[in-house]
């Protein structure tokens, strides 16, 4: 958790777009604390699920109930008084549109802050502007198949955050009270150079995210796998090159004091290990298998994709994500199905 010294953010008013499993449950933390917080999220039955019964997070030790206050997101128009903090808790690919939406409830010194997957504070600062922009980097494992009803399997004092401003006009005392709040639902540190931070995070993504989802597997399931472990390093180490050749450095997170930021695939594999061991568990699904499950498309584009066009602006080649990319279209587009036979287009065998 934060220091409990950190300035209180009881008088702001919070609002968070896009309440899914992380959403939805990193929010009831917040409201749980007394924080004034709005819930803004698309999907109705969820809407009404939480209005009628509140949101119910399930998490390996407890089951927590909270009542909250939830909009639909046509009922943003109705609001009135703006928000100090918004945070955007909605897939990479849907950032821009919903800071258009909030946009006009955002106070002119409010800050938003992206807990998302990618590299999505550029399209959040194209839009609020890079002065009222907060990066974050988030690692919490949370899963959602009916509404109103979260299973989470990062309890708050196991969940970490990584926040961080990309202009100088959000300084550390601008950033406290997002500290402040993001605390309660988990350990908040505050990076000087979020965007190498969002990096570390988009490395592991790159390695475990895509990949296991290819072949319809738990992680611990996929890992196990011959050759998909290797596999799944290669895909983290041409991230963590790209991140180096793109002008980031590679910054520890997870709270790691001992990783190897001389060497990408040292650190890419460090990354991982921090994954496989403290964040997640065996039944862990990762967030595109369950978009997939979901009928929905997933954020290949933003994660593995963005390896892959990086490395082109550089002059390079990243082939691991871009099979990656490649046979993730297909599936989207039905044209092959996620299962572990796919392994042999993961890992193509030689000869």
């Amino acid at each position: 958790m934060t220091d409990q010294n950190a300035p209180a953010a009881e008088n702001l008013r919070i609002a968070f777009v896009g309440t899914g499993a992380n959403g939805a449950g990193i929010a009831a933390d917040l409201t749980r604390a007394g924080l004034d917080v709005t819930f803004i999220e698309q999907w109705p039955a969820h809407v009404e699920a939480m209005r009628e019964n509140g949101i119910t997070v399930v998490m390996p030790d407890r089951t927590e109930n909270t009542r909250v206050d939830v909009r639909h997101l046509y009922e943003v128009a109705e609001l009135r008084e703006p928000f100090d903090i918004v945070f955007i808790v909605v897939k990479a690919y849907d950032t821009r549109w919903a800071c258009e939406l909030i946009k006009p409830m955002v106070k002119p010194d409010g800050l938003v802050v992206g807990l998302q997957n990618g590299m999505s504070l550029d399209d959040i600062a194209s839009i609020m502007g890079p002065e009222r922009t907060v990066g974050a980097v988030i690692e919490v494992a949370s899963n959602m198949w009916e509404p109103g009803i979260v299973n989470r399997e990062t309890p708050p004092e196991h969940a970490w955050f990584a926040i961080g401003g990309i202009d100088r006009a959000v300084d550390a005392e601008r950033l406290a009270p997002v500290a402040a709040s993001l605390g309660h639902a988990g350990t908040v540190e505050i990076s000087d150079d979020i965007r190498s931070s969002k990096w570390g995070k988009l490395i592991v993504n790159a390695a475990e995210l895509v990949p296991s989802a290819i072949l319809d597997l738990r992680l611990a399931d996929a890992i196990r796998v011959p050759g998909m472990y290797e596999f799944m390093l290669q895909c983290g180490s041409e991230a963590a090159r790209t991140a180096v050749a793109s002008g980031s450095r590679l910054r520890p997170i997870f709270g790691m004091t001992d990783a190897a930021t001389d060497d990408p695939d040292v650190f890419a594999e460090q990354l991982l290990g921090q994954v496989l061991k403290r964040f997640s568990s065996p039944t862990t699904q990762t967030t595109s298998l369950q978009d997939w499950i979901k009928g929905r498309r997933n954020e290949v584009a933003e994660i593995n994709g963005l390896v892959v066009d990086e490395q082109a602006k550089v002059g390079g080649t990243a082939p691991a994500n871009a099979r990656v990319v490649d046979i993730a279209r297909r599936i989207e587009a039905g044209e092959l199905e996620r299962g572990e036979a796919n392994i042999s287009l993961l890992v193509p065998r030689e000869g």
